[in-house]
């Protein structure tokens, strides 16, 4: 009986503690962050350089991110634009053509005579002016082909080369040339974003590590009697941490933000540019899982920055 009462009297004191516990973080949370609204201006300007630094990786991700979206959207089939010589006729072209037909390693071939050519230029370049000026049609015969598809990179450009080589054929180009050009650039990219993200990370730390130092030095006194009445370093450090805290999530929101504003402005003339080219291509955001990811990034540096200056400065300030 007495063993049972003992270990409910010690439940009882492990709840009791944990309430205290959870009391204590809740006030000193709530207490960091009125002493962030007492001084709105210097918490501002720390929230938006916080918010800046962060925003440029998200910027690069969310650019990033499209590029990647762009190249999906594509047509990703390769297709090789045959470009024939200028002294090549209507019916060779046409005769050669039908031979390409026969190539095992082509599923569509189709071939534009000079005047089709120079007609759809005219359409979409708007120069119609421009060419009826000219004494000659300048445009050549083409001949587009489509390879099989699951070609390697290696094969379409024998492919290319082979082509390129008929006696008809000027010059021989890889449509999806471009795309790869853009996957390259978008791994490129990719590295930089981690590696601006890291020299960033970085910036953001030591803003907040020096603003937390600076908060420390301003309450000097008031530590030294929270440690001559027996407050530990923990009671001690745990309202710079959430203060720390409030810097990186308040940082964050700022670079949601910056990320969203320069979305909502390049909206409009993307989607322009996009419908010209007859594509209902549209810059996407950040996402839901993109932006908690933005949010609790900027709340981890925060607690490293404050972390790293308590740990710096707290221990100098002692009871003499």
């Amino acid at each position: 009986m007495a063993d049972a009462q003992g270990a409910q009297r010690r439940q009882s004191r492990i709840r009791d503690m944990l309430a205290g516990w959870r009391a204590h973080h809740g006030e000193v949370a709530r207490n960091s962050f009125q002493r962030l609204l007492a001084t709105p201006v210097s918490s501002a300007m720390t929230w938006l350089v916080i918010g800046i630094a962060l925003a440029l990786p998200a910027s690069l991700y969310v650019g990033l991110i499209n590029m990647q979206a762009l190249g999906e959207a594509w047509d990703s089939t390769a297709r090789l634009s045959l470009y024939l010589k200028m002294d090549v006729d209507d019916a060779r072209g046409k005769a050669l053509a039908e031979a390409l037909r026969k190539d095992s390693e082509l599923v569509a071939v189709q071939f534009t005579d000079r005047a089709s050519a120079l007609a759809e230029f005219r359409a979409i370049s708007g120069f119609g002016d421009v060419l009826d000026g000219l004494d000659e049609n300048p445009l050549p015969a083409l001949i587009t082909v489509e390879p099989v598809a699951g070609l390697s990179a290696e094969h379409l450009g024998q492919l290319q080369q082979r082509l390129s080589a008929l006696p008809e054929v000027e010059s021989a180009q890889l449509d999806l040339e471009w795309v790869q050009r853009l996957y390259a650039l978008v791994k490129l990219g990719q590295r930089l974003a981690i590696t601006l993200a890291a020299l960033l990370a970085l910036g953001v730390i030591l803003v907040i590590g020096n603003t937390i130092r600076l908060a420390i030095e301003s309450r000097r006194d008031e530590i030294v009697v929270i440690k001559l009445v027996g407050g530990t370093d923990a009671f001690v450090r745990r309202p710079f941490l959430y203060t720390g805290l409030w810097y990186g999530v308040g940082g964050g929101l700022c670079a949601w933000l910056v990320v969203a504003i320069s979305l909502w402005v390049m909206s409009g003339p993307v989607a322009r540019l996009a419908g010209l080219y007859g594509s209902e291509f549209s810059l996407d955001g950040l996402g839901l899982v993109a932006t908690l990811l933005l949010w609790l990034s900027g709340g981890l540096l925060g607690l490293a920055g404050a972390w790293l200056a308590v740990a710096r400065h707290l221990g100098d300030i002692e009871p003499k």
